[in-house]
């Protein structure tokens, strides 16, 4: 039967690659000029750690690591913005978790969405992923234009697709 999986992954070298270039920028831009700001990618834990001095410096460092990344084809909606927080004297501190794999309520939005399409297929929960398995690939393609019509609150991907 055909078959192929839902994930919600993202590529952690073309993540680094944004973030990198993001770092660049903030250096160079002058209204950065003598600034202690700081951005760090932690790859194990998937954690971006912003440190700057203010509000608009922090903004401003969050629009350039956004925009890079949708200049590498990675999706924001993956950055789970969390809530700034005083760091040591004057410095605001910032995490931003990657959200990587698909959570049990996600998960279970989409398989609703599958089962009440109508659509002859099977879908099944394994651990941070979906698999979907139907007779015809017809009914698949149909599955994955359903779900890209309708927004989760993560990016997905359409992958392993065998007959």
């Amino acid at each position: 039967m055909p078959t192929f999986d839902i994930v919600s992954k993202i590529d952690s070298q073309t993540l680094d690659n944004a973030i990198n270039n993001a770092k660049k920028e903030i250096l160079n831009r002058y209204d950065f000029n003598g600034s202690k700001s700081t951005i760090e990618l932690d790859k194990k834990t998937n954690l971006i750690t912003i440190v700057t001095e203010d509000d608009m410096r922090l903004k401003a460092i969050q629009d350039s690591i956004i925009s890079r990344m949708m200049k590498q084809n990675l999706d924001p909606a993956c950055l789970d913005m969390g809530k700034e927080v005083y760091a040591s004297g004057n410095m605001i501190k910032k995490e931003i978790k990657i959200k990587e794999g698909i959570d049990k309520e996600t998960s279970k939005k989409i398989l609703k969405k599958i089962k009440d399409s109508g659509l002859k297929v099977q879908a099944s929960i394994m651990d941070d992923q979906l698999r979907v398995q139907g007779k015809k690939i017809d009914d698949l393609q149909a599955v994955i234009s359903l779900c890209r019509t309708d927004d989760f609150g993560q990016p997905l991907q359409y992958i392993n697709m065998r007959n």
